[in-house]
């Protein structure tokens, strides 16, 4: 997909000559259908939680969207719960007491060190309630650590990632899903980057709860969800007040967004099939970065996400490889996280063994819909461009330069 700065600026998706856009698993552009949904909604007056028939009209909006959703995962409607993102999802599933009948209520929580900060945080959890669970030199958990941090016997809430952001790399949540039910724990399954990208069932992947969120799939930032599997209870709402969503999250529904999130859920199960084309497009991204310099894909060797390439080179900066590929008209971005503008070393990478030469250089690029092969090669041109620059110089000439 390319945007001219112009329409960056104006939040316009045309496409033009000018812009390549390969940061989609950052968020994606809007899709036309959750704009539609969306535009019509904002045309509402009625509150979802007024009987009269503007209220009921507002509230059939929000039901048609949860059944979406829910239809998407296999779940049951009523266990759909609508957020302001997967951020908001995860912290309300990370809840202390949490229990499916018949079942011992969940006192400490487990995650993986490669999870989103928002998991990493530990939620509702204190701190001392808190366990990190290892993974492999490909970002994938370690079935027999988790063993051995539940054989004590004290009921767990364990949090792993369906899918990383920055890496793709899928997690065996089906496995994990057993060790954890068989030790008398809950699993909290974070799909945000996978939603859309892979086929995914709640009942397939045997989790207890699951995190999604609009932005990720082509619908609107600002909304989410968090969807439990049939008999979990003891969930602490996090927002109190009115008994919205069934008393789990108060406020009034963002009705125009959720309008669009469920527009952007059918749309998203329909396309699922163009991923094939789009796994393709990311293997010929890295076949061109492979011969263009002496550079790693990390979690190369496990299953991934079809659309998400992480790359580094020793010598490679991140900050200034995002900001050379930008130079060049091609959105990527840092598999880092930033805090404050400020690059900071990849944690998943740290995590997954690697030292400071590629945890502070990783870049991530990350396809969608709308990519194409002119875009992957254009792509492959500026790093050839650039790759010379960046490898060679220090940090203060590249920073100079740029």
């Amino acid at each position: 997909m390319r945007l001219s700065r112009l329409q960056v600026l104006q939040g316009k998706t045309e496409l033009t000559k000018d812009r390549v856009y390969l940061d989609w698993n950052a968020t994606t552009p809007l899709r036309p259908e959750a704009r539609a949904a969306m535009v019509a909604a904002w045309d509402l007056a009625g509150n979802p939680s007024s009987v009269h028939a503007e209220g009921r009209q507002a509230r059939r909006i929000v039901e048609d969207a949860r059944a979406a959703v829910a239809g998407a995962l296999g779940a049951d409607s009523r266990n759909v719960i609508f957020t302001s993102g997967g951020t908001e999802a995860n912290v309300v599933a990370l809840t202390p007491g949490l229990v499916r009948n018949p079942g011992t209520p969940v006192r400490r929580l487990i995650v993986s060190a490669v999870e989103h900060a928002s998991v990493l945080a530990g939620g509702r959890f204190a701190a001392g309630d808190l366990q990190v669970l290892g993974v492999d030199r490909d970002g994938v958990v370690k079935p027999d650590e988790l063993r051995v941090l539940l054989a004590d016997g004290k009921s767990a809430l364990v949090s792993v990632m369906l899918a990383n952001n920055e890496t793709g790399a899928l997690q065996p949540i089906p496995e994990l899903a057993g060790i954890v039910h068989d030790a008398g724990g809950l699993l909290h399954v974070d799909a945000v980057q996978a939603f859309g990208k892979i086929s995914i069932k709640i009942s397939e992947l045997r989790a207890d709860l699951l995190s999604i969120s609009a932005h990720k799939i082509g619908g609107p930032k600002g909304v989410g969800a968090l969807v439990l599997a049939n008999g979990v209870a003891g969930l602490d709402p996090l927002l109190r007040g009115g008994g919205q969503e069934l008393g789990r999250r108060a406020g009034t529904e963002n009705v125009p967004g959720i309008a669009g999130f469920g527009a952007a859920v059918t749309a998203a199960m329909a396309s699922l099939d163009d991923m094939k084309r789009v796994e393709k497009l990311r293997q010929r991204l890295e076949g061109g970065l492979r011969q263009s310099s002496n550079g790693l894909v990390f979690a190369q060797d496990v299953p991934r996400l079809p659309n998400t390439v992480l790359f580094g080179a020793p010598g490679l900066r991140a900050e200034t490889a995002v900001i050379g590929f930008d130079l060049e008209g091609i959105a990527v971005s840092s598999g880092s996280a930033c805090s404050s503008g400020k690059v900071q070393p990849s944690h998943v990478l740290e995590a997954m063994g690697f030292g400071p030469e590629l945890t502070r250089g990783a870049v991530r690029l990350s396809l969608g819909w709308s990519t194409t092969e002119a875009d992957v090669d254009r792509c492959l041109e500026a790093w050839r461009k650039l790759s010379g620059t960046l490898l060679k110089h220090s940090d203060e000439t590249q920073l100079e330069r740029f």
